[in-house]
């Protein structure tokens, strides 16, 4: 019966998808019908008080603030800045300016929590410069792919919040859990260009006028306001200042003052800002009011407790578990966003998880990294699509360039199965 029951919701979704319907309908649907052919609960009040509960909630009002944040810094100079802060420290670097992607994705990751934004937002401002000096096309661009998917692990993060929301645990630790993984993915990137540099000394432009130490500090003023709006954003979530809700609204205020220093906050930007941040939180909300309809339905045809249950009699280790998740989120990423693997996944998944002993916080960042691959995997890469559109090159290209990321994504997958403590050390530090 089982069997069944997952068969049409699976087709039912496939049908709905295939015809162009918005998957947080897509989901809402294929719940009417789970309940309504295959329980005896009253359908219309189960959905009412399901949607307006998930749409409801206080803590994903950080949701929201944290998108219009990224609009507003988006539709400012700041890439700029980043990359005229950036470019004189990392002169004596085997790879020199290749690691501004890299960096400059970091610190932009931590104010904009959005791979896509991050990838258009660096590089608009790095791919011109480092095409005018030389470099390599095929590492300017797999390194801008590769690395602009921090914006999902490096806090403030949609995915996070979303994962949060769903996994109903707090959003704050999410937050701080994220900051040692991302700086590991950061070195290991950076890893990979100075060694890749180290073997292919020809292909990088040979280094120009070495910057004085004075130069060099009289650059890094232009990293100034990025560096206060990350220490104003995470800093007071850390010490227990301020929830992850209070914090956006500090970042949203922020990034108000840093588009009014630069002489980039008119009302033609607020309007775009605000515009773009609510067409943005509204397919997510559908989406989650949709997933949250979905799981109480899976949750009252008990799919999820049948699911656990098998998965359990297989006898995995934990570790074999994570590796069989790992590949099954990989092929799902092929095919769906981020945001929509979370939401379709984690009703099922969840109970399966808690069973094995693993620890909600460090399966909430294995499950932002294993979607961050899902960002340069065609046919469904979002990171590829920015590219593209910026470049005009093949996603398939594309794909290739950024194919050696997407193994280094796996290596820290694999670390912090090893060493989940690079995960769970700093949240159990946290003030409050």
């Amino acid at each position: 019966m089982d069997l069944l029951i997952t068969g049409v919701l699976i087709g039912a979704l496939l049908l709905l998808l295939a015809a162009g319907v918005w998957i947080g309908l897509a989901l809402i649907g294929v719940a009417w019908i789970g309940m309504a052919l295959f329980t005896q609960r009253s359908v219309g009040d189960a959905m009412a008080l399901t949607i307006w509960g998930s749409a409801s909630s206080w803590t994903l009002t950080a949701l929201p603030l944290f998108i219009w944040m990224g609009e507003i810094l988006f539709r400012t100079r700041l890439s700029e800045d980043l990359f005229r802060g950036l470019a004189p420290w990392l002169q004596r670097l085997p790879g020199r300016l290749l690691h501004t992607n890299i960096l400059g994705s970091t610190l932009f990751a931590a104010v904009s929590g959005s791979s896509a934004a991050t990838c258009a937002t660096v590089g608009k401002m790095t791919l011109p410069e480092l095409q005018r000096r030389g470099y390599p096309d095929a590492l300017s661009l797999g390194t801008l792919a590769g690395a602009s998917t921090l914006g999902l692990l490096i806090p403030p993060s949609i995915i996070m919040i979303v994962y949060g929301v769903t996994a109903e645990v707090s959003i704050a630790r999410l937050f701080v859990a994220g900051i040692v993984p991302g700086l590991l993915l950061a070195g290991l990137f950076m890893g990979y260009v100075i060694v890749w540099s180290l073997l292919h000394p020809q292909a990088i432009p040979p280094e120009g006028e070495r910057p004085t130490l004075a130069d060099k500090l009289r650059a890094s003023r232009h990293l100034l306001p990025v560096l206060l709006l990350i220490g104003g954003v995470l800093g007071t979530i850390y010490t227990g200042i301020a929830t992850a809700t209070e914090a956006a609204a500090v970042g949203v205020v922020g990034a108000l003052l840093i588009a009014a220093a630069q002489r980039a906050l008119t009302w033609a930007t607020l309007r775009d800002s605000l515009l773009g941040a609510v067409r943005l939180y509204c397919m997510i909300a559908l989406i989650l009011a949709g997933a949250a309809f979905l799981t109480l339905a899976m949750g009252y045809l008990g799919l999820p407790r049948h699911v656990a249950a098998w998965i359990g009699s297989l006898g995995l280790e934990p570790w074999q578990l994570i590796a069989a998740l790992t590949l099954f989120f990989i092929v799902l990423g092929c095919f769906l966003d981020g945001i929509s693997i979370v939401v379709l996944t984690m009703g099922v998944l969840l109970p399966t998880v808690q069973a094995a002993g693993l620890d909600l916080i460090w399966f909430g960042i294995f499950i932002v990294i294993v979607v961050e691959m899902a960002q340069i995997t065609p046919p469904v890469g979002f990171n590829l699509f920015v590219l593209q559109g910026m470049t005009g090159r093949q996603v398939t290209e594309l794909a290739r360039h950024a194919a050696p990321m997407f193994v280094i994504m796996v290596l820290a997958v694999v670390l912090l199965t090893a060493f989940p403590e690079l995960v769970t050390w700093l949240p159990q530090r946290m003030a409050g």
